[in-house]
């Protein structure tokens, strides 16, 4: 059905600035039609909606007490937060983030429930974005090794008793996929879910949790099969330790085996150095940072403008832990505009130049179609910014590109709009019914969360242990 909007104000890209009293139509998806010049329009800003270019759909981490510790302990606290069910939590997450103004979002799917079959698992995240009417990228995380620590986790395990050890070992000890079982499994997950809004992709979770001959196998399958990987990447101290006195070469060696490539998105990369940088660049694959999400794990800042100047396309992503655990995507792209947007008056982009990339790159992450501009032919995924609350003073005519990185928030996002379908108006989905879901899943948190007991229980002494393995087993400076 065709569709017609108004606007005050429409963003057309960082060459094209913004248009004045537009319309903007589109039919079956997509967009027909920009005109200019029409009459007096509604005060509102339209503008191309957001990526989440990196996230796991999961439930919010504070929640469970994993709050200012770092990945290393915090990948072990969040097991309390695992998946209790996983359709509901994934419209959760999913809805959140569309309500924020997401058209797409990356699901690397870091920890399953392990209440059903993982095909099933996947099948029903599928279904949940379709609910909410997201465009998702679905990428099941895989590991086939050091589980707990980055390496011999015996000295950790050695002095805990025996029911501790246990509770350890039971929550996350498991044989691993073998790379071909894992192929397999990701070719069965596109089969049955794969299509115009969901990308299946490869996921290895980071290259201290794989193997060699695991990494072999998903740059051989992406390369034969063009299926999108993507993967963490030194978001750590303690990663980038073990990579220099285990795996020096990594980036060189990921780069040899045909693992980097255009079809490659890495998450993080906070310790990567120059000559790395400038072998992702030279490969074609993207860094997406998320700022709060290293600000939260203490993981460190990033070397996204350095990135940026030596080609590196970059985009943003939440994380699952966004400034406020909001999932405002738009405050995570101002944010990293603050902080990586240059010095004194040597810019490292312009807001709407970054604004623009961080979409188009996000949008080839997540296998979403176009390149996220709004112009004819694309697909019609846009956000409607009441103009009126963003320029609240209206003294004086002022951009409003300006503005929204000044004092921008998911709280402006008046519509948004996926593939002509509104999913999201005035901070409601419109396809899920998003604070019913989200008491049903505090219900059954609150009454699971006691089959957990012994684990609350050890976390300090763990946590103690923890801190100190990684300390005496990876020297960091």
């Amino acid at each position: 059905m065709a569709t017609e909007i108004s606007a005050t104000s429409l963003f057309r890209g960082p060459d094209r600035g913004v248009s004045e009293n537009v319309v903007l139509r589109h039919d079956d998806g997509v967009i027909t039609e920009i005109s200019e010049g029409a009459g007096p329009a509604p005060r509102s800003f339209v503008i191309p909606a957001f990526v989440n270019a990196h996230d796991h759909a999961r439930a919010t981490a504070s929640s469970f007490g994993a709050v200012g510790m770092p990945l290393e302990s915090w990948i072990l606290r969040t097991a309390l937060g695992s998946p209790i069910d996983p359709y509901l939590t994934a419209v959760s997450a999913l809805a959140r983030s569309a309500k924020a103004g997401c058209a797409a979002m990356m699901v690397h799917y870091t920890r399953p429930s392990g209440t059903m079959p993982l095909l099933d698992e996947a099948k029903a995240i599928a279904k949940a974005a379709s609910e909410v009417g997201i465009r998702i990228a679905f990428a099941l995380a895989v590991r086939d090794q050091n589980p707990i620590v980055y390496g011999d986790a015996e000295p950790l395990l050695s002095g805990l008793p025996g029911n501790e050890r246990k509770t350890i070992e039971d929550l996350f000890v498991r044989a691993p996929l073998s790379p071909k079982a894992y192929i397999e499994l990701t070719d069965a997950i596109a089969a049955a879910t794969a299509g115009p809004m969901v990308d299946v992709q490869l996921g290895p979770a980071g290259v201290q949790w794989c193997s060699k001959p695991l990494l072999e196998a998903v740059a051989e399958n992406s390369a034969r099969t063009g299926h999108r990987i993507h993967m963490h990447l030194l978001e750590t101290v303690y990663q980038r330790a073990w990579a220099d006195q285990h795996f020096p070469d990594m980036v060189r060696w990921l780069r040899d085996v045909g693992f980097l490539s255009e079809r490659l998105t890495l998450a993080h990369c906070i310790h990567a150095r120059p000559d790395e940088l400038e072998m992702i660049a030279a490969s074609g694959a993207r860094i997406v940072t998320n700022f709060s999400s290293n600000m939260h794990l203490r993981s460190g800042l990033a070397p996204i403008a350095a990135a940026h100047r030596c080609g590196c396309a970059i985009t943003v992503g939440v994380d699952g832990l966004a400034l406020d655990e909001d999932d405002d995507i738009l405050r995570e792209m101002r944010l990293v505009q603050m902080v990586h947007g240059g010095l004194g008056f040597k810019a490292t982009w312009t807001p709407p130049e970054m604004f623009s990339l961080a979409i188009r790159n996000g949008r080839h992450a997540t296998g979403a179609p176009g390149n996220g501009e709004l112009a004819a032919g694309n697909p019609a995924d846009y956000v409607v910014i009441d103009l009126d609350r963003l320029d609240r003073d209206q003294i004086m005519p002022v951009d409003p590109m300006a503005l929204l990185f000044a004092r921008g928030n998911a709280s402006l996002v008046k519509e948004v709009v996926v593939a002509g379908r509104t999913i999201a108006r005035d901070g409601v989905c419109t396809g899920v019914d998003l604070p019913a879901v989200e008491r049903e899943l505090r219900a059954m948190y609150r009454a699971n969360v006691g089959k957990l007991d012994s684990f609350r229980r050890m976390w300090p002494s763990l946590s103690d242990r923890l801190s100190g393995w990684f300390e005496q087993q990876l020297t960091c400076e």
